[in-house]
């Protein structure tokens, strides 16, 4: 049975795999990285492509924006008949693109091992979400 969540966790790497992580309240131990792979996401649907293409889906990203001027252009920054190249201002402030960028791992893990038997306990598999935007960590899917 698979479901599907949206809780944050700690992990820990190792290599730049996942090790063990942390979720409710729980320690669960890597013991094999079953698949990895990314999602680029929609950036071309955030509100900084929005305003870029001119789409009105999304509230203007506009409102902390400012234009400020180039400063002047150094000797080497001139055009080769000597004229300076033009002033035509750059957009300062945060701007910053949401990508929404994802790198999933579909790990197996368990919490311990079961007492006498040597084998492992509460073992499943987990799809664990590495959001790069935000630098976070989420469970988004458990197998039993």
């Amino acid at each position: 049975m698979t479901r599907r969540y949206a809780d944050a966790v700690e992990v820990q790497r190792r290599d730049d795999a996942p090790a063990q992580f942390l979720w409710r309240r729980r320690l669960y131990v890597v013991r094999a990285v079953l698949a990895h792979w990314f999602e680029a996401g929609g950036w071309w649907r955030g509100v900084a492509a929005a305003s870029v293409f001119g789409e009105s889906t999304a509230p203007p990203a506009t409102a902390d924006l400012v234009l400020a001027p180039i400063p002047p252009a150094p000797m080497w920054g001139q055009r080769a008949w000597g004229e300076p190249a033009p002033d035509v201002g750059v957009a300062v402030g945060s701007a910053a693109v949401e990508d929404r960028e994802r790198e999933y791992w579909r790990v197996e893990a368990g919490t311990g091992q079961a007492a006498g038997t040597g084998q492992a306990a509460g073992t499943g598999v987990y799809d664990l979400c590495f959001h790069w935007s935000v630098g976070g960590w989420t469970v988004v899917r458990a197998i039993d």
